[in-house]
């Protein structure tokens, strides 16, 4: 059965804890043209905010890899992405990410399918919520 209204609510379980890295938030920083910036590097590095994404892209692995949803990565366009913060991730802390199917409207072969990737220290603090909106297709599948 492919992606439908029935999904909303599935919830995957949590990634592998992740360690934020120094050097994995400087590439980020490098990345992005802010290297310079102060709150990137030393002793009390924070990740740059998008850096989220890194995170919460590991955990669309389990909804893309789930039979049940017919999804594909390659019929799939990342359509939105926001980010809610309760605070920054900081270098050395491991941070689990876990993925919630919130909306799903399928019209034909097209699905907008709406998710949130809530990220959590280890211990359990809630640290972000990237929400992302995909539009998929169906059109193109082998029979």
């Amino acid at each position: 059965m492919p992606i439908s209204e029935e999904h909303i609510g599935r919830t995957y379980p949590a990634t592998a804890p992740y360690e934020v890295g120094r050097a994995k938030i400087s590439e980020f920083a490098a990345a992005l043209g802010d290297a310079d910036n102060p709150a990137y590097s030393g002793p009390e590095a924070v990740a740059p905010p998008t850096f989220a994404v890194v995170l919460a892209s590991a955990a669309w692995g389990a909804m893309f890899d789930d039979p049940e949803l017919g999804l594909s990565l390659s019929r799939t366009v990342h359509v939105d992405q926001r980010f809610t913060w309760n605070r920054p991730l900081r270098a050395g802390e491991s941070v689990t990410a876990t993925l919630t199917i919130e909306k799903v409207r399928a019209r034909g072969a097209t699905a907008i399918i709406g998710i949130a990737v809530a990220l959590s220290s280890t211990d359990g603090e809630p640290l972000c919520t990237a929400s992302s909106t995909l539009m998929h297709t169906s059109e193109g599948e082998a029979a």
